[in-house]
């Protein structure tokens, strides 16, 4: 029985925290215990990791007279969500030995249904940013969050479908037999994806050219309004616009996003890491200038955020773009 270590992260708020998660095995009757001050998704992991465990070819957890103890660090800092299940379910077969990984340098994230897929994750993003200020060299994710995170230059980012193909990548444990090669030379690669900044920008120039939904140029006569959005996109002046329903205020609200300066590739990254973190980022990246039109009726927590899980609100998520209040018809 043996102690293994390995690393992982979380967001906390509008940032990322990287987490140690330690395994330590030792004899007696069959148990699995998680500390480190984990919710009730985190405590539940045990579960799912055992079954996935079980699904792609191992031994069970809970088919060994052992005791399990996973500890998440550090223990002061609260834990939440399902992020935590692969590198867990990694730290536990090193533990075992039942594979021999190198994990000083890579990071691992991701939720595990019990088969072994792996499910997506928010926050892939800025855990990827945390990664390479960390000076962590490689990252591991569920595939679907793989795009998202490769526009962090100098980090690889390795996009798996299951924990099989997480175990086959990292697993540099030998065969017993001599004559055969080891594992490491016959696995099949899982390929690393590498989005440049050049490539990300032009992907906004295709992404901006299909997006644009009110042209500002399309709109006939209001020349008085329109010269005040002009002025206020230049100066990045807050603006109101008044008169009755259906003399246009919502379409000129709509075609003054895309008069705005487009975001520079660090504002995208910023922009991105809020609707990733707040599980909105249903589309790829955010290229353009997000829009924002929150319903009138729509709460105090919906429109500055929180919540028991905290999420961004409407006033975040229009960061670098526009807010638009009907009622007090104000944009930001």
């Amino acid at each position: 029985m043996s102690v293994s270590k390995i690393y992982s992260a979380q967001t906390t708020h509008l940032s990322a925290q990287v987490i140690d998660i330690e395994v330590d095995l030792s004899k007696g009757l069959h148990s699995f215990n998680l500390v480190g001050l984990g919710d009730t998704s985190v405590n539940e992991s045990k579960d799912r990791v055992s079954a996935a465990i079980k699904n792609s070819g191992f031994k069970s957890p809970k088919m060994k007279n052992q005791k399990v103890v996973v500890s998440l660090a550090p223990a002061d800092i609260k834990k939440e969500g399902p992020l935590f299940d692969l590198p867990i379910a990694v730290a536990y077969l090193m533990a075992s030995e039942d594979i021999k990984a190198e994990t000083e340098n890579r990071i691992f994230v991701g939720e595990l249904s019990l088969d072994g897929e792996l499910r997506p994750i928010k926050g892939a993003l800025p855990i990827a940013q945390k990664a390479k200020q960390e000076g962590f060299a490689e990252i591991f994710l569920p595939q679907e969050n793989a795009e998202e995170a490769s526009c962090i230059e100098g980090i690889k980012v390795f996009g798996a479908r299951t924990l099989m193909d997480v175990l086959q990548h990292v697993n540099i444990k030998k065969q017993k037999d001599d004559d055969e090669k080891s594992t490491e030379e016959n696995k099949p690669k899982i390929p690393s994806i590498e989005i440049k900044p050049h490539l990300c920008e032009k992907n906004w120039a295709e992404k901006k050219q299909k997006e644009i939904d009110v042209d500002f140029a399309d709109i006939k006569g209001q020349e008085s309004a329109k010269r005040g959005l002009l002025i206020a996109a230049a100066g990045g002046h807050n603006i109101i616009m008044y008169g009755p329903p259906g003399t246009g205020k919502t379409m000129l609200a709509r075609a003054f996003r895309h008069i705005l300066p487009p975001l520079s590739f660090d504002e995208m990254l910023e922009v991105t890491s809020i609707y990733s973190i707040g599980d909105s980022l249903s589309d790829g990246l955010i290229f353009l200038p997000p829009f924002r039109s929150p319903h009138h009726t729509a709460s105090y927590v919906a429109l500055v955020g929180g919540g028991n899980n905290l999420k961004p609100g409407e006033i975040t998520l229009a960061h670098k773009g526009v807010l638009f209040m009907i009622g007090v018809s104000q944009m930001l």
